[in-house]
Protein backbone atom coordinates (compact mmCIF):
# COMPACT_ATOMS: atom_id res chain seq x y z
CA UNK A 1 0.00 0.00 0.00
CA UNK A 2 1.55 3.48 -0.62
CA UNK A 3 1.94 6.26 1.85
CA UNK A 4 -0.54 8.60 0.88
CA UNK A 5 -4.20 9.66 2.15
CA UNK A 6 -6.85 10.03 -0.34
CA UNK A 7 -9.16 12.55 -0.12
CA UNK A 8 -12.26 13.40 -1.93
CA UNK A 9 -14.03 16.98 -2.30
CA UNK A 10 -17.80 16.28 -2.21
CA UNK A 11 -18.32 19.74 -2.60
CA UNK A 12 -16.34 19.10 -6.22
CA UNK A 13 -16.35 15.53 -6.65
CA UNK A 14 -12.15 16.02 -7.26
CA UNK A 15 -10.15 13.05 -5.77
CA UNK A 16 -6.24 14.25 -4.57
CA UNK A 17 -3.80 11.76 -3.18
CA UNK A 18 -1.57 13.98 -0.41
CA UNK A 19 1.52 12.25 0.85
CA UNK A 20 1.87 10.68 4.38
CA UNK A 21 5.09 10.87 6.17
CA UNK A 22 6.17 9.84 9.66
CA UNK A 23 2.21 9.76 10.45
CA UNK A 24 1.94 13.06 9.44
CA UNK A 25 0.56 15.43 6.39
CA UNK A 26 1.78 18.78 5.05
CA UNK A 27 -0.98 21.12 5.69
CA UNK A 28 0.21 23.55 2.71
CA UNK A 29 -0.82 19.89 0.75
CA UNK A 30 -4.11 20.87 1.42
CA UNK A 31 -3.93 23.93 -0.64
CA UNK A 32 -4.56 22.28 -3.48
CA UNK A 33 -7.83 21.30 -2.78
CA UNK A 34 -10.25 24.09 -3.89
CA UNK A 35 -13.98 24.93 -5.75
CA UNK A 36 -12.45 27.20 -8.56
CA UNK A 37 -9.32 28.72 -9.13
CA UNK A 38 -10.57 32.02 -6.98
CA UNK A 39 -10.16 29.47 -3.93
CA UNK A 40 -7.54 30.35 -2.14
CA UNK A 41 -7.08 26.31 -0.90
CA UNK A 42 -8.51 24.19 2.17
CA UNK A 43 -6.99 25.04 5.53
CA UNK A 44 -7.10 23.59 8.27
CA UNK A 45 -8.73 24.61 11.66
CA UNK A 46 -6.54 23.99 15.28
CA UNK A 47 -6.99 26.04 18.08
CA UNK A 48 -4.24 25.74 20.22
CA UNK A 49 -2.59 23.15 17.82
CA UNK A 50 -3.74 20.07 19.42
CA UNK A 51 -3.62 18.11 16.60
CA UNK A 52 -0.71 20.38 14.32
CA UNK A 53 2.78 19.38 14.14
CA UNK A 54 4.79 22.70 14.06
CA UNK A 55 8.46 21.42 13.92
CA UNK A 56 10.56 18.35 13.46
CA UNK A 57 13.10 17.84 16.40
CA UNK A 58 15.35 15.36 17.52
CA UNK A 59 15.53 16.58 21.39
CA UNK A 60 12.38 14.92 23.23
CA UNK A 61 10.30 12.15 22.60
CA UNK A 62 7.18 11.87 24.70
CA UNK A 63 4.19 8.67 24.59
CA UNK A 64 1.78 10.17 26.83
CA UNK A 65 -0.46 6.89 26.28
CA UNK A 66 2.45 5.03 27.55
CA UNK A 67 3.88 7.24 30.22
CA UNK A 68 7.09 7.97 28.34
CA UNK A 69 9.77 10.38 28.57
CA UNK A 70 13.20 10.43 26.82
CA UNK A 71 15.75 13.31 26.22
CA UNK A 72 17.50 12.64 22.70
CA UNK A 73 16.70 8.60 23.14
CA UNK A 74 17.53 8.87 27.28
CA UNK A 75 14.41 7.29 29.11
CA UNK A 76 14.26 9.83 31.71
CA UNK A 77 14.31 7.53 34.67
CA UNK A 78 17.39 6.60 34.24
CA UNK A 79 18.85 10.57 34.13
CA UNK A 80 17.13 11.29 37.26
CA UNK A 81 18.89 8.45 38.83
CA UNK A 82 22.07 8.79 37.33
CA UNK A 83 22.90 12.04 35.57
CA UNK A 84 23.37 15.80 36.70
CA UNK A 85 21.43 18.70 35.56
CA UNK A 86 23.98 19.83 33.80
CA UNK A 87 25.46 16.91 32.32
CA UNK A 88 21.42 16.55 30.73
CA UNK A 89 21.92 19.70 29.58
CA UNK A 90 24.89 19.04 27.62
CA UNK A 91 22.88 16.16 26.50
CA UNK A 92 19.64 17.84 25.34
CA UNK A 93 22.03 20.90 23.47
CA UNK A 94 25.06 18.46 21.79
CA UNK A 95 22.41 15.49 21.46
CA UNK A 96 25.31 13.49 23.20
CA UNK A 97 25.68 12.50 26.88
CA UNK A 98 29.35 13.75 27.44
CA UNK A 99 32.93 12.44 28.10
CA UNK A 100 34.65 13.00 31.21
CA UNK A 101 36.54 15.69 29.90
CA UNK A 102 34.10 17.24 27.83
CA UNK A 103 31.54 17.68 30.93
CA UNK A 104 34.69 18.96 32.57
CA UNK A 105 35.40 21.64 30.35
CA UNK A 106 31.70 22.48 29.76
CA UNK A 107 30.90 22.87 34.27
CA UNK A 108 34.04 24.75 33.78
CA UNK A 109 32.62 26.99 30.95
CA UNK A 110 29.20 27.46 33.18
CA UNK A 111 30.99 28.40 36.97
CA UNK A 112 32.91 31.25 34.47
CA UNK A 113 29.54 32.58 33.53
CA UNK A 114 27.27 32.28 36.42
CA UNK A 115 27.89 35.69 37.60
CA UNK A 116 25.60 38.53 36.76
CA UNK A 117 26.91 41.84 34.91
CA UNK A 118 27.11 44.57 37.58
CA UNK A 119 24.78 46.71 35.20
CA UNK A 120 22.18 44.25 35.72
CA UNK A 121 22.71 43.33 39.23
CA UNK A 122 21.94 47.57 39.72
CA UNK A 123 18.68 47.30 37.52
CA UNK A 124 17.23 44.43 39.67
CA UNK A 125 17.87 45.84 42.75
CA UNK A 126 15.12 48.60 41.41
CA UNK A 127 12.03 46.55 41.27
CA UNK A 128 10.22 47.10 44.45
CA UNK A 129 10.26 44.42 47.51
CA UNK A 130 6.89 42.94 47.01
CA UNK A 131 7.35 42.39 43.03
CA UNK A 132 6.69 38.79 41.35
CA UNK A 133 9.72 36.84 40.70
CA UNK A 134 8.62 35.92 37.55
CA UNK A 135 8.85 39.60 36.78
CA UNK A 136 11.96 40.06 37.82
CA UNK A 137 13.44 37.17 35.46
CA UNK A 138 11.39 37.77 32.34
CA UNK A 139 12.94 41.53 32.84
CA UNK A 140 16.17 40.31 33.44
CA UNK A 141 16.26 37.74 30.47
CA UNK A 142 14.85 40.67 28.63
CA UNK A 143 17.99 42.88 29.94
CA UNK A 144 20.63 40.95 29.14
CA UNK A 145 20.12 40.68 25.60
CA UNK A 146 20.70 44.81 25.57
CA UNK A 147 23.77 44.08 27.75
CA UNK A 148 25.50 41.35 25.23
CA UNK A 149 25.15 42.61 21.88
CA UNK A 150 26.79 39.83 20.12
CA UNK A 151 23.71 37.83 21.10
CA UNK A 152 22.21 39.36 17.99
CA UNK A 153 25.14 37.30 15.86
CA UNK A 154 22.63 34.31 15.90
CA UNK A 155 24.50 32.66 13.00
CA UNK A 156 27.67 32.99 14.01
CA UNK A 157 28.16 29.49 15.73
CA UNK A 158 31.01 30.84 17.74
CA UNK A 159 28.71 33.42 19.70
CA UNK A 160 25.46 31.53 19.43
CA UNK A 161 27.18 28.98 21.74
CA UNK A 162 28.69 31.41 24.24
CA UNK A 163 25.02 33.08 24.61
CA UNK A 164 23.15 29.86 25.23
CA UNK A 165 25.97 29.64 27.41
CA UNK A 166 25.35 32.54 29.71
CA UNK A 167 21.49 32.19 29.95
CA UNK A 168 22.18 28.48 31.07
CA UNK A 169 24.53 30.20 33.61
CA UNK A 170 23.26 33.25 34.69
CA UNK A 171 19.56 32.23 34.85
CA UNK A 172 20.10 31.13 38.48
CA UNK A 173 21.51 34.35 39.60
CA UNK A 174 18.59 36.15 38.36
CA UNK A 175 16.36 33.75 40.29
CA UNK A 176 18.51 34.18 43.32
CA UNK A 177 18.52 37.87 42.72
CA UNK A 178 15.14 38.13 42.38
CA UNK A 179 14.37 35.55 45.87
CA UNK A 180 16.44 37.61 47.73
CA UNK A 181 15.64 40.90 46.64
CA UNK A 182 12.00 40.36 47.76
CA UNK A 183 13.30 39.55 51.82
CA UNK A 184 15.12 42.69 51.45
CA UNK A 185 18.61 40.91 51.90
CA UNK A 186 22.05 41.71 49.37
CA UNK A 187 22.90 39.46 47.10
CA UNK A 188 25.31 36.47 47.71
CA UNK A 189 28.06 35.44 45.21
CA UNK A 190 28.29 31.43 45.35
CA UNK A 191 31.19 30.09 46.07
CA UNK A 192 33.70 28.46 43.32
CA UNK A 193 34.05 25.12 44.61
CA UNK A 194 30.53 24.53 44.93
CA UNK A 195 28.29 22.70 42.21
CA UNK A 196 25.70 24.85 39.85
CA UNK A 197 22.85 23.78 42.61
CA UNK A 198 25.42 24.55 45.70
CA UNK A 199 26.23 27.66 44.31
CA UNK A 200 22.56 28.78 43.42
CA UNK A 201 21.11 27.41 47.06
CA UNK A 202 24.07 29.72 48.33
CA UNK A 203 22.84 32.50 46.26
CA UNK A 204 19.61 31.69 48.11
CA UNK A 205 20.28 31.29 51.30
CA UNK A 206 23.39 32.09 52.42
CA UNK A 207 23.47 34.75 55.71
CA UNK A 208 27.13 35.17 56.42
CA UNK A 209 29.64 32.48 56.43
CA UNK A 210 30.50 29.64 55.03
CA UNK A 211 27.08 27.98 53.41
CA UNK A 212 27.28 23.96 52.97
CA UNK A 213 24.11 22.93 51.44
CA UNK A 214 23.00 19.71 52.49
CA UNK A 215 23.71 17.13 50.19
CA UNK A 216 20.29 15.40 50.08
CA UNK A 217 18.36 19.04 49.09
CA UNK A 218 21.43 19.42 47.10
CA UNK A 219 20.90 16.37 44.73
CA UNK A 220 16.55 16.50 45.45
CA UNK A 221 17.07 20.01 43.24
CA UNK A 222 18.96 18.17 40.69
CA UNK A 223 16.48 15.81 39.80
CA UNK A 224 14.37 17.97 39.92
CA UNK A 225 16.22 20.72 37.23
CA UNK A 226 16.52 17.03 35.30
CA UNK A 227 12.75 16.57 35.12
CA UNK A 228 11.90 19.75 34.23
CA UNK A 229 14.49 20.73 31.83
CA UNK A 230 12.88 20.18 28.57
CA UNK A 231 9.01 18.50 27.65
CA UNK A 232 8.77 19.00 24.05
CA UNK A 233 6.36 21.34 22.83
CA UNK A 234 4.71 23.00 25.42
CA UNK A 235 3.40 26.54 25.59
CA UNK A 236 6.46 28.47 26.75
CA UNK A 237 9.15 26.06 24.16
CA UNK A 238 6.87 27.14 21.16
CA UNK A 239 7.11 30.74 22.27
CA UNK A 240 10.58 30.24 22.62
CA UNK A 241 10.63 29.01 18.76
CA UNK A 242 8.20 31.36 17.74
CA UNK A 243 9.59 34.36 18.75
CA UNK A 244 13.43 32.85 17.63
CA UNK A 245 11.83 32.40 14.41
CA UNK A 246 12.34 36.02 13.77
CA UNK A 247 15.46 35.94 14.19
CA UNK A 248 15.20 37.66 17.73
CA UNK A 249 18.18 37.53 20.31
CA UNK A 250 18.22 33.72 22.36
CA UNK A 251 17.98 36.03 25.69
CA UNK A 252 14.46 38.16 23.98
CA UNK A 253 13.11 35.01 23.00
CA UNK A 254 14.22 33.55 26.65
CA UNK A 255 12.35 36.17 28.22
CA UNK A 256 9.28 35.72 26.01
CA UNK A 257 9.35 31.88 26.70
CA UNK A 258 9.69 33.22 30.75
CA UNK A 259 6.54 34.90 30.05
CA UNK A 260 4.51 32.11 28.92
CA UNK A 261 5.64 29.75 32.01
CA UNK A 262 4.71 32.62 34.30
CA UNK A 263 0.79 31.72 33.06
CA UNK A 264 -0.60 29.79 35.94
CA UNK A 265 -2.23 27.27 33.20
CA UNK A 266 1.76 26.23 32.66
CA UNK A 267 4.25 26.94 35.31
CA UNK A 268 1.86 28.07 38.36
CA UNK A 269 0.46 24.61 38.25
CA UNK A 270 2.05 23.33 41.55
CA UNK A 271 1.11 26.60 43.52
CA UNK A 272 -2.61 25.65 42.80
CA UNK A 273 -1.63 22.34 44.21
CA UNK A 274 -0.44 23.67 47.67
CA UNK A 275 -3.49 25.92 47.89
CA UNK A 276 -5.53 22.88 47.44
CA UNK A 277 -3.99 20.91 49.81
CA UNK A 278 -4.04 23.87 51.99
CA UNK A 279 -8.07 24.73 51.52
CA UNK A 280 -8.54 20.55 52.08
CA UNK A 281 -7.01 20.92 55.60
CA UNK A 282 -6.96 17.44 56.98
CA UNK A 283 -6.93 13.80 55.15
CA UNK A 284 -10.23 13.72 57.00
CA UNK A 285 -12.01 16.14 54.28
CA UNK A 286 -10.43 14.17 51.43
CA UNK A 287 -13.24 12.11 50.79
CA UNK A 288 -15.86 15.08 50.71
CA UNK A 289 -13.85 17.29 48.39
CA UNK A 290 -13.77 14.22 46.21
CA UNK A 291 -17.08 14.32 46.13
CA UNK A 292 -17.62 17.69 44.92
CA UNK A 293 -14.66 17.29 42.31
CA UNK A 294 -17.14 14.33 40.69
CA UNK A 295 -20.31 16.40 41.29
CA UNK A 296 -18.10 19.36 39.16
CA UNK A 297 -17.51 22.01 41.77
CA UNK A 298 -13.99 22.25 41.83
CA UNK A 299 -10.88 21.13 40.26
CA UNK A 300 -8.15 18.52 41.38
CA UNK A 301 -5.13 20.08 40.47
CA UNK A 302 -1.73 18.13 40.06
CA UNK A 303 -4.18 15.54 38.30
CA UNK A 304 -3.93 15.06 34.44
CA UNK A 305 -2.22 16.01 31.52
CA UNK A 306 -2.59 17.60 28.20
CA UNK A 307 -0.34 14.95 27.04
CA UNK A 308 -0.36 11.99 29.46
CA UNK A 309 -3.14 9.88 29.79
CA UNK A 310 -1.00 7.15 31.91
CA UNK A 311 0.72 8.09 35.02
CA UNK A 312 3.48 11.18 34.15
CA UNK A 313 6.72 9.46 34.83
CA UNK A 314 8.31 12.70 36.40
CA UNK A 315 5.54 12.19 39.42
CA UNK A 316 6.85 9.22 40.43
CA UNK A 317 10.54 10.52 40.46
CA UNK A 318 9.28 13.03 42.70
CA UNK A 319 7.80 11.48 44.78
CA UNK A 320 10.41 9.24 45.78
CA UNK A 321 12.42 12.35 45.72
CA UNK A 322 9.92 13.61 47.91
CA UNK A 323 10.57 11.34 50.58
CA UNK A 324 14.51 12.06 50.95
CA UNK A 325 13.66 15.58 50.99
CA UNK A 326 11.45 15.16 53.87
CA UNK A 327 13.88 12.82 55.68
CA UNK A 328 16.34 15.93 56.01
CA UNK A 329 13.40 18.48 56.55
CA UNK A 330 10.37 17.22 58.38
CA UNK A 331 7.73 15.85 57.05
CA UNK A 332 5.24 18.40 55.63
CA UNK A 333 1.65 17.35 56.75
CA UNK A 334 0.12 18.56 54.01
CA UNK A 335 2.13 15.11 52.23
CA UNK A 336 -0.42 12.91 53.57
CA UNK A 337 -3.52 15.01 52.59
CA UNK A 338 -1.62 14.60 49.12
CA UNK A 339 -1.16 10.76 49.48
CA UNK A 340 -4.96 10.21 50.92
CA UNK A 341 -6.00 12.41 47.86
CA UNK A 342 -3.94 9.90 45.00
CA UNK A 343 -4.45 6.51 47.09
CA UNK A 344 -8.63 7.34 46.38
CA UNK A 345 -8.06 8.74 42.70
CA UNK A 346 -6.30 5.99 41.29
CA UNK A 347 -8.56 3.88 42.90
CA UNK A 348 -12.47 5.61 41.85
CA UNK A 349 -13.67 4.96 38.53
CA UNK A 350 -14.15 8.71 37.76
CA UNK A 351 -11.04 9.63 38.09
CA UNK A 352 -9.56 6.15 36.36
CA UNK A 353 -12.14 6.33 33.38
CA UNK A 354 -11.10 9.64 32.30
CA UNK A 355 -7.35 8.95 32.65
CA UNK A 356 -6.50 10.99 35.58
CA UNK A 357 -3.26 10.51 37.09
CA UNK A 358 -1.41 12.28 38.83
CA UNK A 359 1.48 14.74 37.27
CA UNK A 360 4.70 16.46 37.97
CA UNK A 361 3.29 19.03 39.77
CA UNK A 362 1.20 17.16 42.12
CA UNK A 363 4.12 16.55 44.88
CA UNK A 364 6.99 19.38 43.37
CA UNK A 365 5.82 22.08 45.36
CA UNK A 366 5.24 19.77 48.41
CA UNK A 367 9.19 19.42 47.97
CA UNK A 368 10.01 23.43 47.09
CA UNK A 369 7.91 24.62 50.29
CA UNK A 370 9.86 21.96 52.74
CA UNK A 371 13.46 23.68 51.27
CA UNK A 372 12.21 27.14 52.44
CA UNK A 373 10.90 28.74 48.89
CA UNK A 374 7.91 30.71 49.32
CA UNK A 375 4.84 30.21 46.55
CA UNK A 376 5.84 32.47 43.94
CA UNK A 377 9.08 31.30 43.52
CA UNK A 378 7.96 27.80 41.60
CA UNK A 379 7.39 29.11 38.22
CA UNK A 380 11.67 30.78 38.77
CA UNK A 381 11.99 27.38 40.01
CA UNK A 382 10.83 25.62 36.76
CA UNK A 383 12.15 28.17 34.44
CA UNK A 384 15.61 27.73 35.53
CA UNK A 385 16.05 24.11 34.29
CA UNK A 386 14.02 24.82 31.05
CA UNK A 387 16.13 27.09 30.01
CA UNK A 388 18.19 24.65 28.79
CA UNK A 389 15.44 23.36 26.75
CA UNK A 390 14.57 26.33 25.66
CA UNK A 391 17.95 27.25 24.09
CA UNK A 392 18.34 23.62 22.48
CA UNK A 393 14.56 24.01 20.88
CA UNK A 394 16.09 27.30 19.74
CA UNK A 395 18.82 26.07 18.02
CA UNK A 396 17.35 23.76 16.49
CA UNK A 397 14.59 25.87 14.83
CA UNK A 398 17.64 28.26 13.90
CA UNK A 399 19.22 25.43 11.96
CA UNK A 400 16.65 23.78 10.53
CA UNK A 401 16.20 24.68 6.69
CA UNK A 402 12.04 24.37 7.00
CA UNK A 403 12.03 27.36 9.56
CA UNK A 404 10.58 30.64 8.48
CA UNK A 405 9.09 33.30 10.70
CA UNK A 406 5.64 32.19 12.15
CA UNK A 407 2.49 33.22 10.70
CA UNK A 408 -0.69 31.18 10.98
CA UNK A 409 -3.68 31.68 9.51
CA UNK A 410 -7.36 32.97 9.97
CA UNK A 411 -10.42 32.26 9.30
CA UNK A 412 -12.38 35.30 9.27
CA UNK A 413 -15.75 35.76 10.84
CA UNK A 414 -15.89 39.18 10.83
CA UNK A 415 -17.97 41.87 8.88
CA UNK A 416 -17.50 41.90 5.17
CA UNK A 417 -16.49 45.59 3.57
CA UNK A 418 -18.45 48.72 4.27
CA UNK A 419 -18.21 52.15 4.16
CA UNK A 420 -16.93 54.80 7.02
CA UNK A 421 -19.83 56.20 8.88
CA UNK A 422 -19.27 60.14 9.55
CA UNK A 423 -19.51 60.64 13.58
CA UNK A 424 -22.80 62.74 13.37
CA UNK A 425 -24.33 59.79 11.59
CA UNK A 426 -23.66 56.80 13.94
CA UNK A 427 -26.21 55.66 16.21
CA UNK A 428 -24.99 53.93 19.48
Amino acid sequence: MSDTLTVTDNRTGRTYEVPVENGTIRATDLRKIKTDERDAGLLTYDPALVNTAAVRSHITYIDGDRGILRYRGYPIEQLAEKSSYLETAYLLLRGELPTASELASWTKAVHEHRLLPERIEGLLDGFPRDTHPMGVLISGLAALSTHYPDAKSIFDEESRHRQILRIIAQTPALAAAAFRAGQGRPLVRPPDDLSVIGGFLAMLFADGGRYEPHPALERALDVLFILHADHEQNCSTYAMRSVGSSHADPFSASAAAAAALYGPLHGGANEAVLRMLTEIGSVDHVPAFIKRVEAGEVRLMGFGHRIYKSYDPRAKIIKRTADEVFDVTGRNPLLDIAMELERIALQDDYFVSRRLYPNVDFYSGLIYQAMGFPSEMFPVLFAIPRTSGWVAQWEEMLLDPDTRIVRPRQIYEGSSVRDYMPIDRRTP
